[in-house]
């Protein structure tokens, strides 16, 4: 059996490994490239598409899901089994990305990565499978998808092949949640596997305790308020956003927090949102059902507007503070957040808080490290709004979650782990703990090298 790493290996974005036995080849995750030099990185695969048998879709992020209308469009005709919510999140996901490529088409004055047409044709590979449910994909290939707790239908997938008589468990964390969350239940604890591949994100650090991160933004909402300023909050459309919504939610049927506007200024957010509530019944923990069960709309509340239309957007400048806006581009590298950084990041009137981790090379994570002055577009601008950030509302399991997530795996114990999507020096950290706490063999996964097992 062979595995190679197309994706994520000693980074975070583009997940992507390559599984090749003896009658299939397949994929975990097809995801898109983040970053410098990521629109050349997105148009080459380190192999055939056509030559692909299936793929597994663990979820939704465009880091992982983002690559596979190219996939389509450069031959694969497999399926792709994934839960059901992943598989209208990534639609979702795919078609706001080939909208933002035909837009970008000038800019790079090539092809765009793929079109809508593409990802309708993606739409019918989809095959999907729900939590526990043990499917055969082809002879001597079963999956079981686990919940992965990361986002609403993200999966842990346990891959049992038949290699020339002997079976072996491969288990593919995908990306592992920070649990407890306020709407998803627990990370499921996997009993054992031959062979791990694991996240690597928040490898070497320990979030804050979630309450702590709420008393937090509380905090800021009230400083907000009584100094009359803007509250910028650049966001994921994805769990983040859901999960933010939830606590305001109860802050402000509490009373918590005094009333401010709050706008959610991302279409992509709203839709998502929708799909949230779809699934709510079958993937939602006890405790927020319980909420939905006795009446109260968890993503609603006195002073939430959302603004899916341009026109409703810049309607939002005319607002005078305080006021809070979610808006979309979690690492200041796309979506409408861009323009709120430009205008509000110059005044120290304003406050940008960032919750979402911030990719190297990125405008956030530039902030988060402190930059006196930022580039947008051409243009320098300097930064004099203040810049703080929360960890505790990361969708991804920190090093101890990570540790005692592996620790579990007795039955049988892996006989080796893969670290993958995690950048080098993070990755690095958690395989010399994982050789140290756990006593097994951990590697950093290398970019398309081939690895026999």
């Amino acid at each position: 059996m062979k595995i190679s790493f197309h994706g994520a290996a000693e980074e975070v974005t583009g997940s992507c490994i390559l599984i090749e036995i003896e009658n299939a080849k397949f994929l975990v995750d097809c995801g898109m490239f983040q970053g410098p030099n990521s629109h050349e990185r997105n148009h080459e695969f380190g192999f055939e598409p056509k030559s692909i048998d299936f793929a597994l879709l663990t979820h939704a992020h465009v880091d992982h899901c983002g690559r596979l209308p190219r996939l389509v469009k450069e031959g694969f005709k497999g399926k792709i089994f994934c839960t059901p919510p992943t598989a209208e999140l990534a639609n979702l996901m795919q078609l706001d990305s080939a909208k933002i490529f035909l837009a970008d088409q000038n800019k790079y004055a090539t092809e765009p990565l793929y079109y809508d047409y593409d990802v309708a044709e993606t739409k019918e590979l989809f095959s999907t499978i729900n939590y526990n449910q043990e499917k055969t994909i082809i002879p001597g290939v079963k999956v079981v998808a686990r919940d992965a707790g990361h986002i609403l239908g993200s999966c842990i997938f346990e891959v049992s092949i038949n290699d020339q008589g002997e079976w072996k468990k491969l288990v593919f964390s995908g990306d592992l949640g920070n649990s407890p969350s306020v709407l998803l239940n627990d990370t499921y604890s996997v009993d054992g596997a031959n062979y791990v591949f694991v996240e690597s994100t928040y490898g070497n650090s320990v979030h804050e305790p979630r309450a702590q991160g709420r008393e937090k933004l509380k905090e800021l909402i009230k400083q907000a308020v009584a100094e009359k300023t803007n509250l910028v909050v650049p966001i994921f459309a994805l769990e983040r956003i859901q999960e933010m919504l939830y606590d305001l939610n109860v802050m402000v049927e509490q009373e918590e927090i005094p009333y401010v506007p709050i706008f959610l200024d991302s279409p992509l957010a709203i839709k998502a949102t929708e799909i949230y509530h779809k699934y709510a019944k079958e993937y939602f923990n006890k405790t927020a059902n319980a909420r939905i069960n006795a009446g109260d709309d968890i993503f609603a509340f006195e002073g939430l507007k959302f603004t899916p239309s341009i026109k409703q957007s810049l309607a939002i400048e005319k607002v005078r503070p305080p006021k809070i806006v979610l808006a979309g581009g979690g690492m200041i590298s796309g979506g409408r957040i861009r323009g709120y950084i430009e205008d509000y990041v110059v005044s120290s009137k304003n406050h940008i808080l960032l919750v979402s981790y911030q990719a190297e090379d990125t405008i956030g994570r530039e902030l988060l490290n402190g930059a006196k002055e930022i580039k947008i577009g051409k243009d320098k601008v300097p930064v004099r709004a203040k810049i703080s950030s929360i960890l505790s509302f990361s969708s991804h399991a920190d090093e101890p979650r990570l540790l005692n997530w592996m620790e579990k795996m007795d039955n049988p114990k892996p006989t080796r782990f893969f670290i993958t999507h995690g950048e080098n020096e993070t990755a690095q950290a958690l395989a010399i703990t994982i050789k140290q706490k756990i006593g097994v063999s951990a590697e950093v996964s290398e970019p398309n090298k081939i690895y026999e097992i």
